[in-house]
């Protein structure tokens, strides 16, 4: 009877330990950027103020274990031909508060924030502000980058401490993309 006893026991405890560590292996695939790793493709669209149509590109965004753990390749690649390959690492800075950076090995470092399960960032480039975001959606990677003018177009408000004073900035266009995950033996 104690035998018996033992090995529902130790059933009992290699069943929970078997469903501990398959949950906590699942939590931990879905997380980022465990849940966004992979090769991406499709098609970007580039809107411009002033056009009517979108510019329409070819995009690649590459998200890989990098050689050093815990980083990752974040290689995006514009073009039918991969005319423009640009190969940065995602590097975390504070994981717990979803600090990471985007290091474009040249002294550029990019800080992103994943928030609302979704990575942004904000930047500005000599006169533009680019403001991006990339997030999952059942098996599809979105991407969007909003272009601002840097400086502003307009200040008002400010007339007294009710009305605080507001600068206006010209949007100049936006980029959004839909990716899906390729397998890696077919391209």
């Amino acid at each position: 009877m104690v035998h018996i006893a033992f090995f529902i026991l130790g059933f009992m405890i290699k069943y929970f330990l078997l469903t501990f560590f398959m949950m906590a292996g699942s939590c931990y695939a879905q997380s980022f950027p465990y849940s966004f790793v992979g090769q991406w493709k499709g098609e970007l669209q580039w809107f411009q103020t002033g056009k009517q149509e979108p510019q329409k590109i070819p995009m690649q965004l590459k998200i890989l274990p990098a050689d050093t753990v815990g980083q990752f390749t974040w290689q995006l690649v514009y073009g039918m031909n991969n005319e423009d390959n640009r190969p940065y690492i995602l590097k975390p800075v504070d994981t717990v508060k979803g600090h990471w950076v985007i290091d474009e090995k040249n002294g550029i470092v990019l800080d992103q924030y994943f928030i609302g399960q979704r990575l942004h960032g904000a930047f500005t480039v000599q006169t533009t502000t680019i403001v991006n975001s990339y997030w999952l959606e059942g098996d599809k990677l979105f991407v969007e980058f909003y272009s601002i003018q840097a400086k502003p177009v307009s200040k008002t408000g400010g007339s007294s401490a009710d009305v605080p004073p507001v600068d206006s900035y010209a949007f100049k266009g936006f980029q959004k993309a839909i990716l899906y995950k390729i397998d890696n033996n077919s391209h």
